[in-house]
């Protein structure tokens, strides 16, 4: 085993940092770290806090972190932010309310940039989920940007997904009706003590009963003002309970199963853009192509459709750079 596998395995914070690093830069290092780590893996749990701007989830992360290190429980947060189209760096606004949990060994926190990539969260976070898990991280928090009907990439990556709401947030009924009922595990409605939380609420259930969720569990909701601290007890006691509710029916290995093969895919397909987007500016006859296609004299479909189809142009793009 590699020297910086075993300081991961042996919980060095410092060691885990430089695995996620590698991961983000596509380090052929982040790929032999993460065979040697994937083995130990399993027993951490991993829960997804999104919902729309302003609702509050970077408190929320924050107060369960909080929560957590008190039962004694050490926790990895992931911080998905948006990125600059410019520099493709992270914007870390948001961080500086966890600021108080950096000086605590037993919480790790780390910004990832989105990248441009939809779903609202980059393919790399079920790599690092999986490696927090290797650490010795009890629970791995997932905050997401913001969620919306492209932005449910937190679906693949959490075991329990929390989605948070406001009571002012007039579109709120309407963000769920365009799918985000499909992924809720758990509701929140923080900033309880604002006019109309009880509404919101009573409106959420009433939505949920007429759903057919169809794996018979039935997404509680809770009433939160994590500013004040204010049921947030409640709400981990709502997500063990979902986690209690996948073990015993089989729930968490299928949802973990299904995370690893599209994880996979994920993978397979980013490398696979990367290294044609790469080999067209080395490539006379791809740039070439990609000029005919510009020039109207070939098709893009058809013409990227021939391009897969030749295996032997395909295994190109396979066999390195």
């Amino acid at each position: 085993m590699s020297e910086l596998a075993q300081r991961v395995l042996n919980g060095e914070l410092r060691a885990l940092s430089r695995v996620l690093t590698l991961l983000e830069r596509n380090d052929p290092a982040a790929a032999e770290a993460m065979e040697q780590l994937d083995p130990r893996t399993g027993s951490g749990y991993a829960v997804g806090i999104t919902g729309p701007p302003g609702v509050g989830k970077s408190t929320l992360v924050d107060r369960l972190a909080e929560h957590l290190r008190g039962l004694g429980l050490t926790v990895g947060i992931l911080a998905v932010d948006p990125t600059s189209p410019f520099t493709g760096g992270a914007l870390l606004g948001d961080r500086i309310r966890m600021q108080r949990h950096y000086l605590d060994d037993g919480v790790f926190i780390r910004s990832v940039a989105t990248r441009g990539q939809s779903g609202g969260l980059p393919r790399i976070v079920k790599s690092m989920v999986r490696a927090l898990d290797a650490a010795g991280k009890d629970v791995t928090l997932v905050e997401t940007v913001g969620v919306g009907q492209t932005e449910l990439g937190i679906m693949g990556v959490a075991d329990s997904v929390v989605v948070a709401m406001t009571p002012e947030s007039g579109d709120s009924i309407q963000t769920l009706k365009a799918g985000v009922m499909e992924i809720a595990d758990l509701y929140v409605i923080n900033k309880a003590d604002r006019d109309g939380a009880n509404q919101l609420a009573a409106a959420v259930t009433a939505m949920l009963q007429m759903s057919d969720l169809g794996d018979g569990w039935n997404p509680p909701v809770f009433l939160t003002q994590a500013y004040a601290n204010v049921g947030i007890a409640e709400l981990w006691d709502g997500i063990t309970g979902h986690r209690d509710f996948l073990s015993d029916s089989g729930g968490l290995e299928k949802r973990r199963i299904e995370r690893r093969r599209s994880e996979f895919l994920e993978t397979v397909q980013e490398e696979i853009y990367r290294r044609i987007t790469q080999r067209m500016t080395k490539d006379t006859a791809l740039s070439g192509l990609l000029d005919r296609i510009a020039g109207r004299t070939a098709e893009p479909y058809g013409t990227a459709m021939g391009l897969l189809s030749d295996d032997e142009e395909l295994a190109r793009f396979g066999g390195g750079e």
